[in-house]
């Protein structure tokens, strides 16, 4: 549609928020709290992808394909469990749980106050945009505006999706039927995540990466640690490979050695997420944008005179709990209110089997940075709770710079992503190996391999040789 905007009467508006996920919703509420009248627009569903069909449906698949798998874990306890799946009843599941947490966010927009409007916003100057809802178009004048319309998967040009056959991640968190053999376009975090999920839920699973490891971009280390966990599950591992197209059988894809052919039911296309710069005319209200559709923005957010960009649109992970962050600064910026979006780490979990967490810089990263770090690798053998869970395979390393302040975390192993937090908080608070040292711990818990890695890092390891 094209919109003719010179003549049209504005709505005038103080706050606007062009899209409603973690990073939109999140600023839309801080500037209601400071006493601003916001206005939220969002042209699907309050939530965005990570609410309705990202990490949020994903994390359920996860706990659901957990759930079935247990037997093989705890026969050896004396205990024989027999489990079913009705992927029907699972959906449905999926669907609840995000209904429930979406309904909340609605909950909280209109308990502060914050008008919600259902179109899809577009920029046609820098204080004004044009909302359509379906045949009808509103121009908003705002004052100040935060946009945070995230992502959208990339699609690649060989394998167009069509729905059935080749679908992308929500196609397939939201299916009805198990696919028998399912492949995998894409070894990120996506890939790995959907790929043990489903090989737990029964299904032959086949992952094709480009990269010559797993995890493309992660440590080579933890890449073989999730290599042998993928292949523990019976995930095949087509690396150095691209897909270039399907054939009667399944996916056709090119390496080292000539065209292969992957049976498969189902082709999903996992491989990365391209910013939504462009859906938004964000050029419009002055912003530059990066040929990746990254909007270059200023320590407070700011991508343009009042308007701010934040979440998956800035350069960084695209990760809901960075948007979030990133909100408050620019509602903050928004509002005269000194801010800037500088922290030490931002933490990055894959929820694949073992679980993957990182957080500031490996030993390999300090050394390219200039520092003279020191780690300590804490094996989840020799940890109390992980050997009453089951599952002992994994570590948890600490890196330090040299006056001993700790500047990274890693972690691979079952159910490391409930270290994100106290990671987190010591790099970014430049906590040092003795403060996490001498901070005693519970046990038996997991937390007390951070402990254990900073007693070894110390010189005082307890559980382990140094």
């Amino acid at each position: 549609m094209t919109v003719m905007v010179v003549g049209e009467v504005a709505t005038p508006v103080d706050l606007l928020v062009i899209g409603g996920g973690p990073g939109g919703y999140a600023a839309a509420l801080h500037g209601a709290r400071l006493g601003r009248s916001v206005t939220l627009v969002e042209r699907h569903a309050v939530g965005g992808t990570c609410l309705n069909v990202g990490c949020i449906p994903s994390k359920a698949l996860i706990e659901v394909a957990e759930a079935h798998a247990l037997g093989d874990r705890v026969r050896p306890w004396g205990v024989d469990v027999t489990t079913s799946v009705d992927m029907a009843r699972v959906r449905d599941h999926l669907s609840a749980v995000v209904s429930d947490l979406t309904n909340g966010v609605s909950r909280l927009l209109a308990d502060a106050g914050v008008r919600v409007l259902d179109g899809h916003a577009r920029f046609s100057r820098p204080d004004r945009v044009a909302v359509e809802h379906g045949d009808t178009v509103e121009f908003l004048e705002h004052r100040h505006a935060i946009v945070a319309t995230g992502s959208r998967p990339v699609e690649l040009p060989d394998l167009p999706p069509d729905g059935e056959r080749v679908v992308g991640s929500e196609e397939l968190l939201f299916t009805d039927r198990l696919p028998e053999r399912l492949v995998l376009v894409g070894g990120g975090y996506v890939g790995v995540e959907l790929g043990c999920a489903f090989a737990k839920l029964g299904s032959e699973v086949t992952i094709v990466e480009a990269e010559d490891q797993i995890l493309p971009g992660f440590d080579t280390r933890i890449g073989r640690q999730v290599n042998r966990g993928l292949r523990r599950l019976g995930v095949g591992l087509c690396l150095s490979h691209r897909a270039v197209g399907t054939d009667e059988h399944g996916l056709v894809v090119v390496g080292p050695d000539g065209e292969v052919g992957l049976p498969a039911d189902r082709i999903g296309v996992v491989v990365g997420r391209r910013p939504n710069s462009d859906t938004v005319a964000l050029d419009m209200a002055g912003a530059t944008i990066t040929s990746s559709g990254l909007v270059q923005v200023t320590a407070d957010r700011r991508a343009a005179g009042n308007v701010f960009a934040i979440g998956d649109l800035t350069p960084g992970p695209a990760l809901a709990h960075k948007a979030t962050a990133e909100a408050e600064v620019a509602a903050d910026a928004a509002c005269d209110r000194p801010a800037a979006f500088d922290p030490a780490g931002v933490p990055m979990v894959v929820f694949g089997d073992p679980q993957v967490m990182v957080v500031g810089l490996d030993r390999k990263a300090a050394i390219a940075a200039g520092l003279e770090p020191a780690a300590f690798r804490f094996p989840l053998s020799a940890s109390g709770r992980a050997r009453t869970l089951g599952q002992s395979e994994g570590t948890v390393t600490v890196v330090a710079d040299g006056d001993g302040t700790v500047i990274g975390v890693q972690a691979v192993g079952a159910h490391v992503a409930e270290l994100a937090g106290e990671a987190a908080l010591a790099v970014e608070t430049a906590a040092t190996v003795e403060d996490l040292a001498g901070t005693i711990h519970a046990h038996p818990t997991l937390g007390e391999s951070l402990m254990e890695a900073a007693l070894g890092l110390a010189g005082r390891p307890v559980h382990t040789a140094r």
